[in-house]
């Protein structure tokens, strides 16, 4: 059922709430049928989701002689130490289901010719074991199919338009949500009531000037979360795709790294491989070292590009046809020449710290796909692995909500904001442009320090509740990532640039912390020593 009237919004206390319209909260949302639920999404169903954009497919270890342990195994080598393996293995070992289940809803996964489902090899895994649809269109598809399911579902109150921008607590447990009408800054807020809120708002790629991810993907999620004071695990970790589009669009095409798992090289512009030299799996090394390599060629002036022509050529079209269209609307054929790339701001592998269930340390909230951080990609993402833990994990948040009483209503507080006020884009230029210079790629202290004073000042003073929600998200980025004094997996650190082992651990911070360093550096502009922020 879906429904726009704000007057419904407040119909029933005892739904549950899913805020979100990606994979994990589509997946919550059909997994908890029949039992009543309302999906809020800032735009309608297929739009906004970075789980629709995904192109490299789910990993599942469903190909003969695979593993769900070589699964686990792959993840943990690639995530820098501080993967929780229990959490990698226990993933691994439900793909399996959850690709069926997606196929029950309507998946059209590619097939081999003997009708099994098709695998293909992504970077840093030991087996073929990607499933995709049509090559680069697995999120696409998987959100249409179960978007489709979705309206179909009469227990499902699905209301697009709206976004949650603050969650309402009394007490340490949640009772209810601050929306708003997506876009229309001077409408009155609306207040709903909520006992059980499932947040499932994706990531942070906005915040940064080159980013992969749709501009809903803003960092709303883990900033309302965390001024409730939700612990927030591993923020400085965010994964650069290394071969994003460079076109001069907004958001950035994706290149697909399963171009690579085919053949695809990487050269520079005088046309010599460069990644050969850095690591010993060249173009299928894993994200972080491929991203750093492509942006070392440019920050020289040599330029990055991906070269398919020899790999692929004219059969480009056919199995990579998301990407096709995207370089023939640049001017760019890719069957005859090299696509110009550079890394941009990807997945976020921190977010609202969740426990095996998805329960976050706010009664009543749960987290789910990229806004929250399990411990399953620790320091770096293993390619294709965001899609299964998304569908894992709303699994297991509807199980774990689906026998449970949802409290009486509560009286909620008055509103956060009154008025939601105009973003000041030349403060959110800014924003962006800081994070994509110093909490990107690579990073040193006095840029992470200039970054957490704009942030903090930012949050302070913002009269727009949407920009000041970014700048929460931004300082929780840019805090850890100062507070990390060493390099590893995704997070580089210039001025730290080894691993320390003794700080092989995750991160487990709160706002109140961000908030209490960039203050320090506000008061004393010059490099301080400050231990770990480490749980």
């Amino acid at each position: 059922m879906t429904t726009n009237n704000i007057h419904d919004l407040t119909r029933s206390a005892d739904d549950v709430v899913i805020v979100g319209g990606g994979l994990a909260g589509l997946f919550c949302a059909l997994k908890l049928a029949p039992r009543p639920v309302t999906l809020i999404s800032a735009a309608p169903l297929g739009q906004g989701a970075s789980s629709a954009w995904a192109q490299g497919g789910i990993a599942a270890a469903v190909a003969e002689g695979d593993t769900p342990e070589a699964h686990a195994a792959d993840t943990i080598a690639v995530g820098g130490g501080i993967v929780d393996q229990a959490v990698a293995l226990g993933i691994a070992r439900e793909a399996a289901p959850r690709i069926h289940d997606l196929l029950a809803y309507g998946v059209p996964f590619d097939r081999d010719l003997e009708g099994r489902l098709a695998v293909g090899r992504e970077a840093a895994h030991s087996a073929r074991r990607i499933v995709h649809v049509r090559g680069d269109g697995a999120g696409a598809a998987i959100i249409a199919a179960l978007g489709d399911a979705v309206r179909r579902t009469p227990s499902i109150r699905l209301i697009e338009g709206f976004v949650a921008e603050a969650l309402l607590t009394d007490d340490g447990a949640v009772t209810g949500l601050q929306l708003r009408a997506a876009g229309n800054f001077a409408a009155r807020p609306i207040l709903l009531t909520a006992r059980t809120v499932v947040l499932a708002t994706g990531g942070i790629g906005h915040l940064y000037a080159v980013t992969t991810n749709p501009c809903e993907a803003g960092g709303s999620g883990l900033a309302i979360a965390a001024r409730v004071g939700a612990v927030i695990a591993d923020p400085e970790f965010v994964q650069f795709h290394p071969t994003a589009i460079m076109v001069g669009r907004d958001p950035a095409p994706l290149a697909t790294e399963a171009l690579r798992g085919e053949g695809a090289t990487l050269i520079n512009g005088h046309g010599e491989r460069f990644m050969a030299a850095r690591h010993p799996l060249a173009e299928l090394a894993p994200r972080d070292i491929v991203a750093r390599g492509v942006f070392a060629e440019i920050a020289a002036g040599r330029g990055a590009f991906l070269d398919a022509r020899q790999a692929l050529g004219a059969r480009f079209a056919d199995k990579f046809p998301t990407v096709h269209a995207s370089c023939i609307a640049a001017g760019i054929d890719p069957a005859t020449q090299a696509i110009p790339i550079a890394p941009a701001a990807h997945y976020h592998m921190g977010g609202i710290a969740v426990d095996d269930r998805g329960r976050s340390s706010i009664d009543g909230l749960w987290a789910g796909g990229e806004v929250s951080s399990s411990g399953a990609h620790g320091a770096n993402r293993l390619a294709s692995n965001s899609l299964l833990e998304a569908v894992v994990y709303a699994a297991r948040i509807a199980d774990d909500i689906a026998g449970r009483t949802i409290p009486s209503p509560a009286r909620l507080s008055d509103v956060v904001t009154p008025h939601g006020g105009a973003p000041d884009t030349a403060a959110v230029k800014r924003l962006r442009t800081l994070m994509s210079a110093h909490v990107g790629v690579i990073r040193d202290g006095d840029g992470l320090a200039e970054a957490q004073r704009s942030f903090a000042a930012l949050e302070r003073e913002a009269t727009s509740i949407a920009v000041r929600n970014m700048a929460t998200a931004a300082l929780l980025v840019a805090a850890s990532a100062w507070n990390r004094r060493e390099s590893r997996g995704a997070h580089f650190r210039s001025d730290h640039s080894a691993d320390v082992p003794a700080l092989a651990q995750r991160t487990m911070t709160m706002l109140s912390a961000a908030r209490e360093i960039a203050d320090g550096l506000t008061e004393r502009p010059t490099s301080r020593i400050a231990q770990p922020m480490i749980a």
